[in-house]
């Protein structure tokens, strides 16, 4: 088992550096950084978490980091914020117009990595991994959540 720790570890390493690589181009035209095109592309994926605390928490990123990252996007007009009416201590993001076409290009390059990871599967392999892989990930969900007491 202790072989399997070592491979998925090595993945998530491998596939960061070619996931990144993919992503080279986008961020040279756009002169964003890559940590900045992940809190984009996660209000473009996730319309339903969409305060910094979100992306802190589903990112793993620090709040300094998606501090740093938000003000960048909001300089660019690509992200604008709204106080929740009910709690203005609580900020909502969101993509601007502007952001649109860059986000969905980003979004191709997203897909694309994920095409290739899974190539070689057929469309009832893909199903099965993307199951299993939701269980790993609830799985994984609950431990952090026992850990936290």
């Amino acid at each position: 088992m202790a072989i399997t720790h070592t491979r998925l570890l090595q993945f998530y390493q491998n596939f960061g550096k070619f996931y990144t690589w993919q992503f080279t181009p986008l961020l040279e035209r756009t002169g964003l950084s890559m940590r900045e095109m992940n809190v984009l592309l996660f209000l473009a994926n996730n319309p339903q978490y969409d305060t910094a605390r979100d992306v802190t928490e589903f990112r793993g990123l620090s709040k300094s980091q998606v501090s740093q990252a938000v003000e960048l996007l909001v300089a660019e007009g690509l992200v604008s914020r709204t106080p929740d009416s009910s709690d203005r201590r609580v900020v909502h993001l969101s993509l601007t117009e502007e952001a649109g076409p860059l986000a969905r290009e980003a979004q191709a390059l997203q897909n694309s990595c994920a095409a290739r990871l899974l190539s070689g599967f057929g469309p009832k392999e893909s199903d099965q991994l993307l199951t299993f892989l939701e269980r790993v990930l609830e799985n994984g969900s609950i431990l952090a959540e026992e850990a936290g007491r």
